[in-house]
């Protein structure tokens, strides 16, 4: 990226931060909604985005990654429903919310540079390659960053169900219980782990990898952003 390139977006996500943290904490306390998580998801993707852009080349998800977090930052002021969370101050609850956000924000990256490697890859087939593809990295590096970047948000998914399960008294209130929002998410956890473990034993890779990442990460979405869009969209309650 250009110097001006990254000026731009530090600037959007200082200004997306703000409104974020006003949201959010404004009222005291905390309040929270499937549209200031969709937003934050967003809004941490593109901070780790901009962060390994420095060591990786990235410039393919840009086009990608950008006009999503545009969108995301729109979305409180679309769906402004809030719900004051209970026991926020908690470590429990701070261990769980930091994890969840930052592997629900990889796996974001995770999912859209999976597409843009099948895309690539298509193009590479079909010996359609433009100026602009043809100067990317090859594409075993591009996989090697694609799982380094699911085993880092594998790692940080386990640490959010497992705090979320050790301290659910405290998070929620109440003792662990088996919903459909806790079935998602060890659903999508299950599916990481038989990639991970595919690709260390079998040799995973290519459009194999690219569908369990996918597969895994619409199942995640659906844990708690899908859940909560039904409850407080569809359904009307907060």
């Amino acid at each position: 990226m250009q110097p001006w390139e990254r000026a731009a977006i530090v600037v959007a996500l200082l200004i997306q931060g703000f409104g974020l943290y006003q949201g959010v904490f404004a009222g005291g306390g905390m309040r929270f909604s499937f549209s200031y998580a969709l937003s934050l998801m967003l809004w941490l993707a593109v901070l780790i985005y901009w962060l390994e852009s420095f060591r990786s080349r990235m410039d393919g998800l840009q086009p990608m990654v950008l006009p999503l977090a545009a969108a995301g930052a729109a979305a409180p002021a679309i769906f402004p429903q809030l719900r004051v969370i209970g026991h926020a101050g908690g470590a429990g609850f701070l261990v769980h919310f930091l994890a969840a956000m930052l592997a629900y924000s990889l796996f974001t990256l995770s999912a859209l540079h999976a597409v843009f490697m099948g895309f690539a890859e298509r193009k590479l087939h079909q010996r359609s390659m433009t100026r602009s593809l043809g100067s990317l990295p090859p594409i075993l590096t591009m996989e090697a960053l694609l799982f380094r970047m699911i085993t880092v948000a594998f790692c940080l998914l386990t640490v959010a169900l497992v705090s979320g399960v050790w301290f659910s008294e405290e998070i929620f209130g109440k003792a662990a219980a088996v919903d459909h929002k806790t079935l998602f998410a060890f659903a999508s956890w299950a599916i990481f782990a038989a990639l991970l473990v595919g690709r260390r034993v079998y040799g995973w890779r290519g459009r194999i990898a690219l569908r369990w990442t996918l597969a895994g990460f619409m199942v995640l979405l659906l844990a708690y952003i899908g859940s909560r869009f039904v409850v407080e969209v569809v359904l009307g309650r907060i």
